[in-house]
């Protein structure tokens, strides 16, 4: 009998800790972990026989089996599933596979609810020392004679010893050693609870060793979707999801289909509550199970919904699919093109339902999946009509969300167009100089500020009509609008702002003259009525992107050119009357370059840039302000 010791990946001997303390209150939720693991590797053995017909046996024995001993105060959770070699104890219980403990613990700090967390980072078992001081994991994989036993009191190391095969049944045993103050788990009454409120809807039976040795299976082991509606209660149906999702919220809308005619399916889908840590990964996976005929077949078939749904959790039936279809027929599968065509549609049809119904809870549900459902808007242009009602916003005018046909019905007068602001944040674009001529007028702007609005809403051009505008792309022309009393009054010429009335200087030669000094950075210098307190601000002109989609770009490596930007001033502001002034009075003034630097470099750092030669700019302005002082 050979015995290897081995120390936890660092960041795992940490989560020990991190799991344990954080879930104490809560740490019932390791016998959910351990039994949706035993369902899962079940799971496994019986998808994989499909192919292989030895690893399942007539003998085989797929079910869960929970065996308290209390005079030894242990705690046995055995399954008959696919089991584990060496290097599977090795990959999957000495270190943390699907994310690090900077992002668990990153995560648990922003969570209400920590529980919520340990199946979405994959470190369900883990949580097994909440309750116990020793782990011994007894295992043997389908297909091989050998067993192994994994063992530790998690204080960062663990033993790997081979065990007698011909004595070891294939899948595992997990014993939990447990510590004194969780002896409550022993009671059979507590077992039956959680096995009921955890294991229910799952497909195999659990059962409970009684004292005289007789298992009782304690479960329904029916599979949950293929009940009647009617018969499943709120609370199965939080369990399921609960199993389905490895979270630990509340379902917000709840999916039960029943399809029959071109293809025959029953899909059980969930709207989740809170947003999971992994939504904006690369790889957007769509994580919908899928199984045929109760057959469990893969949670990797991103064909069943596109990226911009891969918030909805659940799974989907087919009485269709061959139960050995491998992923190259998946790819290219007609049934799963049709399916996908009918869940997204029964999707969207109820978003627009809940939005209806449920404006407040439609709100939460936007501010944790809106960004990812505007994703469809740039991908999925056949359901663009679908999709942009569903939109929210926040906007200049409006205390909360808004929606598209909520701006509409609020646009003034004569307005044509939907105005909107691109940016990094909802701050940023707040205080926004390219804001302020709209604000004056009383013209509402939408706030844009996720990374994908700089897509979609260019490409979607218009909604109802009306044609979306980028107050930050091209020329703006707001003299149809007249700027409200109350601004003039505000920024009435005090402070060295503007006056939004006042009498705009002729910036014709000033304009000329900035030209010469700047040609070779601006595609444009023009006057504006976009600006109301700010003397100047850059725009992207007409021809190029917009400024923010190019920054976007450039960030993500991708070399789509610059936006061409244009240089935009306001002739009513006083800085630029005065400049304008020095220029017709000193052509050649050196107060005039020094002023018109910093009036370039001032947009430049309004835009969230650095000057272009912050050195000089920092000079410049202290010789102003000590100017300033002085005068």
């Amino acid at each position: 009998m050979t015995t290897q010791t081995h120390s936890f990946q660092a960041e795992t001997a940490r989560l020990l800790n991190l799991v344990a303390t954080a879930l104490y209150s809560e740490r019932e939720v390791f016998l959910r972990e351990l039994i949706s693991n035993a369902s899962d590797a079940c799971d496994k053995r019986r998808f994989l026989a499909q192919q292989q017909a030895d690893l399942l046996d007539a003998d085989a024995s797929l079910k869960i089996l929970i065996a308290a001993n209390r005079d030894a105060g242990t705690l046995a959770i055995t399954d008959g599933g696919i089991g584990m070699d060496h290097d599977d104890l090795m990959a999957n219980l000495g270190t943390i596979a699907k994310s690090g403990t900077a992002d668990f613990a990153a995560a648990m700090a922003e969570s209400k609810d920590a529980s919520a967390l340990i199946g979405q980072f994959g470190v369900g078992f883990y949580s097994a020392f909440m309750v116990a001081d020793r782990v011994t994991v007894d295992t043997r994989k389908a297909g091989t004679d050998d067993a192994f036993r994994w063992e530790s009191t998690g204080d960062g190391s663990f033993t790997i010893t081979d065990i007698d095969g011909t004595e070891t049944p294939i899948g595992t045993t997990i014993v939990l050693h447990l510590k004194e103050d969780a002896h409550e788990f022993l009671e059979a009454y507590r077992l039956q609870a959680l096995i009921r409120l955890y294991a229910d809807h799952m497909t195999f039976p659990v059962s409970l060793l009684s004292e005289d040795g007789e298992a009782e299976q304690i479960n329904e082991a029916q599979a949950l979707w293929l009940r009647p509606k009617a018969e499943i209660t709120d609370e199965q149906h939080k369990a399921f999801y609960n199993h389905v999702a490895g979270t630990f919220d509340e379902p917000w809308e709840t999916l039960h289909l029943n399809l029959e005619g071109q293809l025959e399916y029953t899909a059980l889908l969930y709207l989740p509550t809170q947003r999971p840590f992994d939504l904006f990964q690369p790889e957007r996976r769509c994580q919908i199970k899928l199984f045929v005929r109760r057959v469990f077949i893969t949670d990797d078939a991103p064909e069943l919904l596109p990226a911009y749904l891969r918030f909805v959790r659940g799974l989907i039936d087919s009485q269709d699919l061959p139960l050995n279809i491998s992923r190259e027929m998946l790819q290219n599968a007609p049934q799963l093109q049709v399916i996908n065509r009918q869940l997204t549609k029964r999707v969207l049809s109820t978003l627009a339902k809940r939005k209806k119904d449920d404006p407040e809870g439609y709100d939460q549900f936007w501010e944790a999946f809106g960004a990812v459902l505007k994703e469809g808007l740039y991908e999925d242009r056949d359901r663009g009509e679908d999709i942009l009602p569903l939109v929210r916003f926040k906007s200049t005018t409006q205390d909360g969300l808004t929606d598209l046909d909520g701006y509409l019905g609020r646009m003034k007068e004569g307005q044509t167009q939907i105005f909107y602001a691109t940016g990094e944040s909802e701050a940023s674009i707040l205080a926004s100089p390219h804001l302020e001529g709209f604000s004056a007028r009383g013209l509402e702007v939408l706030i844009a500020a996720d990374a994908v609005d700089a897509f979609w809403i260019p490409t979607t051009g218009a909604y109802e009509g009306k044609s979306f505008v980028s107050i930050t792309h091209g020329a703006a022309d707001l003299s149809a609008f007249a700027a409200d009393a109350g601004a003039d009054a505000e920024t009435g010429g005090t402070d060295g702002k503007a006056d939004a009335s006042a009498e705009a200087t002729d910036p014709g030669e000033l304009i000329a003259w900035l030209k010469t000094r700047f040609d070779q950075d601006v595609a444009d210098i023009r006057p504006t009525d976009r600006l109301a307190d700010s003397p100047a601000c850059f725009v992207a002109s007409e021809s190029s992107m917009d400024m923010q989609l190019s920054k976007i770009l450039k960030a993500s490596g991708q070399d789509a050119g610059a936006a061409q930007r244009v240089l935009e001033i306001n002739p009513r502001h006083p800085l630029v009357a005065s400049l304008a002034t020095e220029i017709s009075s000193a052509p050649g003034s050196t107060r005039a370059e020094q002023v018109a630097d910093l009036l370039f470099d001032m947009a430049l750092v309004v835009e969230g840039e650095a000057p272009r030669n912050p050195g000089t700019f920092a000079k410049a302005l202290a010789q102003v302000l000590d100017g300033a002082l002085k005068g």
